[in-house]
């Protein structure tokens, strides 16, 4: 914070959407502080995916039944309130719905944790308008990637 902006000027600087984030953020970290390393938090991503609006609950599912498939041992769990799946406590990837940040489209995301180095340069999210037969075969060859 510069030396002349107060709290709330700083506060202006985020969307109302990014500061829930950061509240739900907030919240898990004391969650898993109290909680178990080895608790199973899918019941609490499932219960985020279904309060999700008509689209992006969809996608969100077919995302999360997809990770579940492709990388079984990746964890469930949630991670600035989306659906995310970690490896070691490490979030490897996560959906991002469009809906939380009043966007077009909802993001399939990957972390640094994701094993997907490709050369210099490589993607770290991508645009979901829609999930088919061919996308689901993309994103699960991409989380199996991811997971290593």
């Amino acid at each position: 914070m510069s030396p002349t902006k107060n709290a709330a000027e700083e506060t202006q600087n985020f969307t109302a959407e990014e500061r829930a984030a950061m509240k739900d953020r907030a919240n898990e970290v004391r969650r898993s502080r109290k909680a178990g390393k080895n608790e199973d938090l899918e019941p609490e991503v499932l219960a985020k995916i279904a309060d999700m609006p008509g689209d992006d609950r969809e996608m969100a599912q077919r995302v999360h039944d997809i990770v579940r498939a492709a990388a079984p041992e990746l964890a469930p769990k949630l991670w600035y309130g989306m659906p995310a799946y970690a490896k070691d406590g490490k979030v490897v990837c996560f959906f991002k719905p469009g809906s939380k940040f009043k966007v077009r489209y909802g993001e399939l995301g990957f972390n640094d944790a994701a094993a997907l180095d490709d050369g210099a340069m490589w993607p770290t999210a991508y645009a979901l308008t829609t999930i088919g037969d061919a996308e689901e075969k993309a994103i699960a060859a991409l989380v199996e990637r991811a997971a290593g």
